[in-house]
């Protein structure tokens, strides 16, 4: 319907058309009120309309006389102008109050400060460091999605300084997301990249490999998939190609040869028809999702490594399966690709010399096997490729097949599909079609995988490095490490206390695990793990606390493992899982120097002496790896090995003498043989469990910054269960056991397990 206001403000410019009577002014312009193209709903519209027809029927009774006087032509112009410009200002108002066509209905809108005409789409990915081939590579790519349409925004997960160097050189459409899962070696975990995609506010949420290109087909294709008035998830397997002779110009919107000319967008389809090779089980694809009411599967998506393996084949399962959202194959609708050469071009990182980069043999790719196996019904129900829904393009229309039910179905740019009603045509119709069929069809033997052939439970999920090799990687640039000597029953304290130092940023923490269950655990969630070897008991889930014989058994190790860490050359600072960390103490704690044992103060009274009789705890410490520090330690070992109590007391009764003999102040003792000073810390700064009650207080976090805490100690409780009670009610908690992920900033919900 062409609009009022334009049509109105031509009436001065034609005067002439002003003696037609309005009906037929009407039908010229096709205006009738009862003829609308889109009813008006409302009742001031109507009104509105009501006015301007009665305008008009007023204005020609009173111009009629004056255009036939004579004496009255002047007026009658200067009548003429002024209505036009009283009608201009109407029609203007009544436009305002009229609804847009449906179609333009949530298609203009700020996105990246900027206005946007289509559906906005947010592209994730995760890229290695851009260095030498692999970073020009995956600029390239990054680049081609860029150039498609201003709707398109690249968020990059990473913690690496050449990502965030090479974003800083792009648009403000290109932004680094540090704020997710990753393994210490660097490895994002794919179960974190998709939540985080689906937290966006994007309308498409879309993630892919860093070194695919997209050409033009992409975005016509997802706006296209974005008029589907269902939710949605699509994917697209990547071609592979030897190679791919061609650059993007400085604008990053058109293709060049090496000579500077242009390469046109079917030149290039000819280009990938001619050298591609497709294979589903190569993991290569883009996923693609409407950012809807629905849930993409059931269940939870378990901590896959990214590129290791079977993530996105169980997630498709997964969605296909559940059957929240239409599920479809754009393979034949979109062109990506990716060089097939990467392999061979690997950098030499320590992640290679260490014999830890991407293959089968792996440990990244065995838990992921392992997940996919054990997780979800990949392994038990795998669905099979050949009965989904096909999106393609044929004769410039795009159609959706499903050869099994042999059977198209339309997809209209504009207006609503609804899925199973609209039957186009069976297989004997419209030849052209037909071709295009038999052309998919012909490759679909080539695209049909199963994953079972790739899955082995029996794979090792094992790191395979040594102490000294671990120590070599985490360690800070003063060879410290923060340690944590932990079994199963206390994972999920241990991962809360993994996700606090990573938001400080801390990287040097290693984990010592007391049993399989907890190693095996630590691997699948991506941490430095080392087994120790030699426990003597089986650990209780739930009875392993202060007192027991668990107890006194486990803390031991505690011990023995900071003085073999100690003999090789690192220090440590020793700390319980069941402590919360405010902000990084590492850098006080270094300060008192060598021969310095600095310890957290286990005393609850508010007065008095804090190195009074046992009352340091070995649970949080900091030991220097110089002589006396070692020879001290020793002694300590020693001593708790021939006690029946935990390694707590043996620590004061070596250190300070039985009953404090070898106290100096009323915050510091010295042992005699070794010279090795033992600080109790300021317990303001560093509270234990029964301080001041600040467990106790409304809002603990509150209390313990306003006193200005690195610390705070949740013992002085005894048992798991009742450690969880007090501290994750009090937001004092960083994980979410039941994704298995970090909580971040942008989680629209939170939840914890216990």
């Amino acid at each position: 319907m062409p609009h009022t206001h334009m049509l109105l403000a031509s009436f001065h410019a034609f005067p002439t058309a002003l003696l037609l009577p309005l009906s037929t002014f009407s039908l010229i312009f096709d205006f009738h009120p009862l003829k609308l193209h889109k009813p008006i709903k409302q009742n001031h519209e109507i009104s509105n309309l009501f006015f301007l027809q009665t305008t008009m029927n007023s204005f020609q009774s009173i111009l009629f006389p004056y255009l036939y006087n004579k004496k009255a032509k002047l007026l009658g112009l200067w009548l003429i102008w002024v209505w036009g410009f009283m009608l201009i200002g109407v029609s203007f108002y009544a436009t305002q109050l009229m609804p847009l066509p449906s179609y333009f209905k949530g298609q203009i809108k700020k996105f990246n400060g900027e206005l946007v005409d289509g559906p906005t789409i947010t592209i994730f990915t995760a890229p290695r460091p851009f260095v030498g081939t692999v970073g020009e590579r995956q600029a390239l790519a990054i680049r081609s999605w860029l150039g498609l349409s201003t709707d398109i925004s690249v968020v990059l997960f990473s913690q690496d300084p050449s990502v965030s160097s090479f974003a800083a050189l792009l648009s403000h459409r290109v932004s680094v997301e540090p704020n997710i899962d990753f393994t210490f070696l660097g490895t994002p975990f794919f179960h974190s990249m998709v939540a985080r995609s689906k937290a966006s506010s994007s309308d498409i949420s879309v993630v892919i490999d860093p070194n695919t290109v997209l050409l033009p087909d992409f975005i016509k294709t997802i706006r296209h998939a974005h008029s589907l008035d269902h939710d949605w998830l699509l994917f697209s397997s990547s071609k592979s190609v030897p190679h791919f002779p061609f650059l993007l110009d400085a604008d990053g919107k058109h293709w060049l040869r090496d000579d500077g000319s242009r390469v046109k967008t079917q030149k290039l389809q000819d280009f990938l028809s001619q050298e591609w090779k497709w294979n589903l089980c190569e993991e290569k694809m883009l996923i693609a999702w409407n950012n809807g009411d629905l849930p993409l599967h059931k269940g939870v998506l378990p901590p896959f490594l990214y590129g290791k393996g079977f993530h996105n084949r169980w997630l498709i399962n997964e969605a296909m399966l559940s059957d929240f959202r239409f599920v479809f194959d754009a393979s034949w609708a979109i062109s990506n690709l990716y060089l097939n050469d990467l392999g061979q071009d690997l950098d030499h990182t320590s992640e290679d010399f260490l014999g830890l980069a991407t293959g089968k043999k792996f440990w990244e790719v065995a838990g992921n096997s392992n997940l996919a196996m054990l997780y979800g019904s990949l392994y038990f129900h795998e669905q099979n490729f050949s009965n989904i829904f096909r999106l393609f393009q044929c004769g410039g229309y795009y159609l959706f097949i499903n050869s099994a039910q042999m059977v198209v179905y339309p997809l209209r740019y504009k207006g609503s599909f609804s899925l199973r009603k609209e039957v186009m045509f069976k297989s004997t119709r419209k030849k052209n079609t037909l071709e295009c069929i038999d052309t998919i069809r012909s490759t679909e033997g080539a695209k049909d995988c199963s994953v079972k052939d790739y899955l082995n439970v029996s794979m090792p999920i094992s790191l395979s490095l040594s102490l000294e090799i671990l120590l070599s990687l985490c360690a800070d640039k003063n060879k410290t490490v923060v340690l944590a000597v932990v079994g199963y029953s206390y994972k999920d304290m241990l991962m809360s206390w993994v996700c606090r130092l990573h938001h400080l940023q801390i990287s040097n923490f290693l984990v010592c695990a007391l049993d399989d269950d907890l190693y095996d655990f630590s691997v699948l969630q991506g941490l430095p793990v080392f087994k120790y070897a030699n426990l003597e008991t089986e650990i209780s889930f739930d009875n392993c606390h202060f007192g027991t014989e668990c107890f006194q058994k486990v803390t031991k190790v505690k011990s023995r493992t900071v003085l073999q860490i100690l003999k090789l050359g690192y220090n440590v600072l020793m700390s319980d899982v069941d402590i919360y960390w405010f902000k990084n103490p590492l850098p006080l704690l270094s300060s008192f120097g060598p021969a310095v044992l600095v310890a957290q103060s286990d005393e609850y009274k508010l007065t008095g002496p804090i190195n009074l009789p046992r009352r340091l705890n070995s649970g949080f410490y900091y030991a220097h790896s110089d002589a006396m520090t070692i020879a001290a330690l020793e002694k300590v070992v020693e001593h708790a090995a021939n006690s029946n109590l935990s390694e707590q007391p043996s620590f004061y009764d070596t250190l300070c003498g039985e009953g404090g003999y070898n106290r100096i102040d009323d915050s510091r003792c010295l042992e005699p043989q070794t010279n090795l000073t033992v600080q109790f810390l300021d317990r303001d700064l560093f509270p234990n469990g029964a301080y001041k009650d600040l467990w106790q207080e409304r809002n603990v976090k509150e209390a313990c910054l306003i006193k200005g805490c690195f610390i705070i100690h949740n013992n002085w409780i005894s048992g798991r269960r009742k450690k969880l009670e007090r501290q994750v009610p009090s937001g004092l908690w960083e994980y979410d056991m039941s994704t298995r992920m970090c909580l971040q900033t942008w989680h629209k919900t939170k939840f914890v397990y216990f």
